[in-house]
């Protein structure tokens, strides 16, 4: 049923949709590099120009073997019309192009039984003569539960006999001998003034998604509820895919996994030409959908759609992806990356039914959660926090805050090569210094007060500073994102690896994706 083209990036198989309340009917996705396709089959026309027809005129004549050589399934009952499930061998070749299983019923000489039950259509049928002119149109959201066949290659065998009762969910075989002499063999024709019209089942597209931008979902919308063995994909337009459902948890997975590297791949494409427009200071790292925890979430919308991009010092969060320019002076928020930090969530720390989730703390102390559909997504947005806040340390070297020693007004600066320095205020005179090794250890109150332990390289001896902040949790993460960044710099895989990053931004990145077994860094911390 799949096949993978890797060089060209392909998939395609044949599962189910459901849209809204309908019941689930049979599509067939194709996954291409840059679009996913969503094909129903239909019945099309292919005598001289092809064209489409809601619906066709069938005559048929009854044989004495073999009846109709038909078998139905469905009806009103189940709010859906009888459809023809099976075609007989001996019919099949005659009926080729003419009649196909799916066709839905829709009048038999003339009656209309669009709402008639299974079991009328049947009486219809078995008192309507030896020469029966049937009404008849391809049901192209066949439910799922009728169980039918997706080729002609599927046949009933033939009866001499019939039962007295049917079930609309088995197939009623339509082979009712009405006149026992009669030895013709079965006739069809096509409309009564087109008798040339020939007909073939095809798959046609039903829904285009462009995948740049789109997100995947596995969740009932705003609930941390995951759908079994299904997801739906949206259109950065706002065209859904419907709920495409699969037979088994690894199908889902594999398909999953093949449109968000896609989707993955061609947002890198897409962000190294935007960021030939962009300064190297303002280079986007990475950007992407995400699904964010609403503060004071109701049980029926715990989460909304949210667009993160990580561009030159700043973490913007949008309802939209950015366009034009206009479109990032326009952010929901924006985030100063090295006063902010980054937490992926283990099981533990997870706070519902989600299971891929990270955190941002931003400078005023406030938690923000974040949901997305696959790990290797996670690791994406590790490593691009990660990168952004590293390229930012290393462009700014240094970075200042205002505090309060001994009720003196000092400056505190942390510095990517002395570490840290304490200066007064007004004269500028520098009152203390340690580098990054000489830190020990530190504690805050959560409010404004920072005590550092800071070891003196003579005595070995531990001294005691305590600053007071106006913005403590600025610069506890600034004081974290320069540990970091130091940290980085003696990993000698993260040197390699980040490379021109400093020109390129994104070209860090390029080589994970979500079918990348890449471990986790060194260097986070």
């Amino acid at each position: 049923m799949d096949f993978k083209t890797p060089n060209e990036e392909t998939k395609t198989g044949i599962y189910l949709m459901q849209e809204g309340n309908e019941e689930p009917f049979n599509i067939r996705l194709h996954l291409a590099k840059d679009i996913l396709t969503i094909q129903e089959q239909d019945v099309i026309c292919v005598s001289g120009e092809p064209f489409y027809s809601s619906e066709r005129t069938v005559t048929i004549r009854r044989q004495t073997i073999g009846g109709f050589g038909l078998s139905i399934k469905g009806g009103a009952e189940h709010k859906i019309p009888v459809v023809i499930s099976k075609i007989s061998k001996e019919q099949k070749a005659e009926l080729s192009g003419l009649l196909f299983i799916g066709d839905s019923i829709l009048q038999i000489n003339g009656i209309n039984v669009r709402s008639y039950r299974h079991e009328e259509v049947v009486q219809v049928l078995r008192n309507a003569g030896e020469e029966v002119t049937l009404t008849v149109s391809f049901l192209k959201k066949t439910p799922a539960f009728l169980k039918l066949p997706l080729c002609e290659d599927c046949i009933c065998i033939p009866s001499d006999q019939s039962s007295g009762t049917s079930s609309p969910l088995c197939d009623s075989g339509l082979h009712l001998n009405y006149h026992p002499n009669n030895t013709d063999t079965l006739s069809c024709s096509s409309w009564p003034t087109s008798p040339g019209l020939r007909w073939e089942k095809r798959w046609v597209d039903l829904r285009l998604i462009p995948l740049l931008h789109s997100r995947l979902s596995q969740y009932i919308p705003g609930s941390d509820v995951c759908r079994k063995n299904a997801f739906q994909v949206i259109a950065v337009d706002g065209v859904c895919s419907g709920v495409i459902q699969f037979p088994a948890a690894e199908d889902c997975l594999e398909w999953l996994q093949a449109i968000a590297s896609n989707i993955s791949s061609l947002t890198k494409h897409n962000v190294k030409k935007i960021n030939r427009n962009f300064p190297v200071n303002q280079q986007i790292i990475y950007m992407g959908w995400v699904d964010e925890k609403e503060q004071d979430s109701v049980q029926d919308r715990m989460y909304s759609p949210k667009f993160l991009a990580l561009r030159g010092s700043s973490l913007f969060k949008f309802s939209a992806p950015p366009v034009t320019t206009w479109d990032w002076t326009r952010a929901e928020k924006s985030f100063t990356v090295y006063e902010i930090m980054c937490k992926i969530l283990k099981d533990n720390d997870l706070l519902d039914k989600r299971k891929h989730c990270f955190s941002v703390q931003t400078e005023t102390g406030e938690d923000m959660f974040f949901s997305v559909e696959l790990e290797c997504e996670l690791l994406i947005w590790e490593k691009a926090f990660q990168m952004a806040t590293f390229l930012e340390v290393e462009r700014i070297q240094c970075k200042t805050y205002a505090c309060i020693m001994e009720s003196r007004l000092m400056g505190l600066t942390i510095d990517f090569s002395m570490g840290f320095v304490c200066f007064d205020a007004a004269s500028k005179a520098v009152l203390w210094r340690y580098k990054f090794s000489q830190l020990k250890g530190s504690s805050d109150d959560g409010k404004s007060k920072i005590k550092f332990l800071f070891q003196n390289q003579d005595s070995k001896s531990i001294e005691a500073k305590e600053l007071e902040f106006s913005n403590l949790f600025a610069v506890l993460h600034c004081i974290h994102a320069f540990f970091a960044a130091k940290v980085a710099c003696l990993d000698p895989m993260f040197v390699e690896s980040q490379g021109t990053a400093t020109t390129t931004g994104i070209a860090s990145l390029s080589g994970l994706s979500c079918n990348s077994q890449s471990s986790k860094l060194k260097y986070a911390t």
